[in-house]
């Protein structure tokens, strides 16, 4: 569980407890619930972070509502969106690993997360990640609900594939911005969860698995 939830869960418990006191413990019983939510909502489960060779693994429990390729700058990059409802686990993890080369928080709206302009428009905060020369971006967009982004790690620091690197809280969205080349895993209406999931494989993993299938293909031929 993440500390975050006492910040919430406290409070509310205390009122839950003068409630009870000073009305009966039949009127505490919605502020209960409520604490009991905030526990659950803050729920840090572990992961199996997988061990294939160019894994980029998902930075966010949710569903896949978009796969396509988006301009930046003057490359196409391919963008993997995940949306959190307010019942997915809200930690988010770093996809890959390597060291942070830039955070960069940007304020905004708080429009529905799956909108389409939310990406631009909504608040979120923007991690770049070097790993191994190619560069993974990764944004963390609050949502109608979400009005706190968090964030545990700085620039230079590195962190490991799967590695817990902060949460948004409430209902959000999370973007992943790939190098083209990168070769996806999952499709529009995909489950997926943080540290867990495999979306694509880095562009030099990709490399790597076409030329095994072309030395297997060759090898294939002289037998």
């Amino acid at each position: 569980m993440v500390r975050d939830a006492y910040h919430y869960a406290l409070p509310m418990l205390g009122a839950a407890l003068l409630i009870t006191w000073l009305a009966g413990p039949a009127w505490s019983t919605p502020a209960l619930l409520i604490t009991a939510f905030f526990f659950w909502f803050f729920r840090d489960p572990e992961r199996v972070i997988p061990t294939a060779v160019g894994a980029i693994v998902s930075p966010a429990d949710g569903k896949v509502t978009d796969v396509s390729t988006v301009v930046v700058g003057d490359s196409a990059r391919t963008r993997i969106s995940i949306f959190l409802n307010i019942f997915d686990v809200h930690v988010n993890r770093s996809p890959v690993a390597g060291v942070i080369t830039d955070v960069h928080y940007k304020a905004g709206e708080f429009r529905n997360a799956m909108g389409g302009r939310s990406a631009e428009l909504n608040e979120q905060n923007i991690v770049t990640v070097n790993s191994d020369g190619h560069s993974v971006v990764f944004k963390q967009i609050a949502g109608l609900l979400a009005r706190r982004i968090v964030f545990w790690k700085t620039i230079g620091e590195t962190v490991a594939l799967g590695e817990r690197v902060g949460l948004i809280k409430f209902g959000s969205r999370v973007d992943l911005i790939l190098d083209a080349s990168a070769l996806v895993q999952v499709k529009v209406g995909d489950r997926v969860k943080g540290g867990a999931s495999v979306l694509a494989y880095a562009p030099a993993a990709t490399a790597t698995q076409k030329s095994d299938l072309v030395v297997q293909s060759e090898r294939g031929r002289v037998t």
